[in-house]
């Protein structure tokens, strides 16, 4: 797959404006994937937080393998961050954040009362990738629509303060990413959760590679989703075309198959989490 390189005006301005703006913060909340919670981990943002306390957000974990979910999550923790993982459409977990957060400052606030200054409220900066779920994660706990949401990358472009309770601020930001994906996995796993817009990708060279992750790691879904089996040593490829677009009822393109609504269907599906849940990546892919 040729280099991946996606990162827009804004993102270059956003990254200036948190770096100035971080020493307001009490705490960073750090969105990440569960389907990619290392590939969607910006390494910029550790240079940006330094020691800042930092909860790390495995979002849409319903869509994500949950016994990775779980291996991810103590990885992270060994490390010594506090940690959490959510379904994006369950509002109820979305308010165990907050508690989370206190919970986290409280001898810092403490500390701050012990020293005579008035309370006030925690504030928290929300850091995240582009389509991490950042912008209805916020607007699930601010119980409002305060920010604009949207499934595509890059949505959100300003920076703007979203109460959420009596005692508890959202500082949000657009979606950051790094300027160049030096390992073609990294690159993948981000093309594969939709954070980079499809027109800049080689997407026949993605489909490939899609399919042949899950046939290796969750051929069931194949099966079920699209009566699928695939024979990697075999010349599968073109069949696995032919074979999704007899399934689906994608009309021929002048007699042959229609290549391209193939690859848009199936990635439509693993965006959106129909094709089950997968996650791609395990620990192995950690570097030292």
């Amino acid at each position: 797959m040729a280099q991946i390189q996606w990162f827009p005006g804004h993102m270059a301005k956003a990254k200036r404006e948190i770096n100035e703006r971080m020493k307001w913060i009490d705490i960073v909340i750090e969105l990440v994937d569960a389907r990619a919670p290392y590939s969607s981990k910006n390494p910029m943002f550790n240079d940006i937080i330094k020691q800042k306390p930092r909860l790390i957000v495995l979002t849409k974990k319903d869509m994500a393998d949950d016994i990775k979910t779980n291996q991810w999550q103590q990885y992270y923790e060994s490390l010594g961050y506090s940690t959490i993982s959510v379904n994006l459409k369950n509002f109820n977990e979305y308010q165990k954040i907050i508690e989370k957060c206190r919970v986290v400052l409280k001898e810092k606030m403490e500390k701050e009362q012990a020293r005579g200054l008035k309370p006030r409220a925690i504030r928290a900066i929300v850091m995240g990738i582009p389509n991490v779920g950042k912008s209805t994660f916020i607007n699930k706990l601010a119980n409002r629509k305060a920010t604009i949401t949207g499934n595509k990358p890059g949505v959100t472009k300003s920076q703007q303060i979203i109460r959420v309770a009596k005692d508890f601020e959202l500082f949000d930001t657009p979606g950051v990413l790094w300027p160049k994906f030096e390992d073609i996995h990294i690159a993948r796993n981000i093309a594969l959760i939709g954070s980079i817009k499809q027109d800049i990708l080689p997407l026949d060279e993605l489909f490939i590679y899609a399919i042949e992750y899950i046939t290796r790691n969750y051929p069931d879904l194949l099966r079920e989703r699209f009566r699928l089996e695939v024979d990697l040593e075999d010349d599968w490829v073109l069949k696995c075309f032919d074979h999704i677009a007899r399934v689906r009822k994608i009309k021929p393109l002048r007699g042959e198959t229609d290549y391209d609504r193939v690859i848009e269907l199936l990635f439509s599906e693993i965006y959106d989490g129909s094709i089950g849940r997968v996650t791609w990546e395990d620990l192995s892919c950690v570097k030292d």
